[in-house]
């Protein structure tokens, strides 16, 4: 946080401590969408975007995204298939460039089917309260929620990147993983001694935490490289680096999401309309998922 001195009508210094915040967000598709998230912030507030190389973007959005002084970043760097490891790519380039803003003091990871259910001086007010915790999912491998424990992520090749996992091809992953186990191969979960986490892909987490992580990439990239072609990297990946440093004394028991896991509106995690609306007045998440057009459309409007 940093402090501004200011003095009052009666000639008192006053102290005044200013937080600045990133919001980096993963998407592929409604644009519209992004830039609600973004209108709903304050100044305090900056935006670092990727977008998935595949979407389709039209020409006045994409003037848009540029000159909006608050998105600081954006890229389409990364073709980003469910599951591949180039969502996690497309992750730590935005992190990488928004740690070179010394001012952040938090960053928060989340998808363009999120939407922020907190004012701008609610994010603020509670950071400052909860500052230098860790609000990120853990829980050691293998578990329990994963099949197999999430092991099949990291023994074996997936081809997510190359093939789209949901499209007509799709089978073809499972395949080559069946391959692979009939020839008796695995792929090394050696770590040079580093526990094994998941959790959640989406996080909030401190400027010090960060700054860890990115240092410890980029001094380690062996470590990196352990994580290619293999299954949604991105919840295994952040995890595994926080649990294994000073900063997991520092993780909260929630990663501020409110996410229902139901099946709803064709989706696990469940689509939210107009009916989570008293839900969502009630949480203290900072963000909520899963947001669709037009199932959400009235809830949305309730939000804004």
């Amino acid at each position: 946080m940093s402090i501004t001195e200011l003095v009052n009508s009666r000639g008192e210094l006053i102290l005044c401590y200013t937080m600045k915040q990133a919001i980096l967000i993963t998407s592929y598709k409604n644009i519209e969408h992004l830039f609600r998230i973004i209108y709903h912030f304050d100044d305090s507030f900056c935006f670092y975007i990727h977008l998935d190389k595949k979407t389709k973007l039209h020409a006045n959005d994409l003037s848009r995204l540029i000159n909006t002084p608050k998105i600081k970043y954006f890229s389409r760097k990364h073709t980003t298939n469910w599951g591949g490891t180039a969502h996690l790519y497309g992750i730590l380039d935005m992190l990488q460039e928004a740690i070179r803003d010394k001012e952040i003091d938090y960053f928060h990871l989340i998808s363009g089917h999120d939407f922020p259910i907190q004012s701008s001086d609610y994010f603020i007010e509670f950071l400052k309260k909860n500052y230098g915790k860790e609000f990120i999912e853990v829980f050691p491998m293998p578990a329990k929620v994963w099949e197999n424990g999430g092991i099949d992520r990291l023994a074996y090749y997936h081809l997510n990147d190359l093939i789209d996992a949901k499209g007509k091809h799709g089978a073809w992953i499972q395949r080559f993983i069946k391959l692979q186990k009939k020839v008796g191969f695995k792929r090394s979960l050696n770590y040079r001694g580093m526990s094994l986490f998941g959790g959640s892909t989406w996080w909030s987490l401190s400027r010090e935490c960060c700054q860890y992580i990115v240092t410890f990439l980029n001094t380690n990239p062996w470590f990196l490289n352990k994580f290619k072609h293999t299954f949604c990297a991105e919840e295994i990946l952040f995890q595994t680096i926080v649990m294994n440093s000073p900063f997991k004394n520092n993780i909260s028991v929630t990663n501020l999401r409110l996410i229902v896991w139901e099946l709803r509106n064709g989706n696990i995690p469940a689509v939210l309309d107009e009916s989570d609306l008293e839900r969502i007045k009630s949480s203290k998440h900072l963000f909520a998922r899963r947001f669709e057009y037009p199932i959400s459309e009235k809830l949305l409007e309730k939000l804004i």
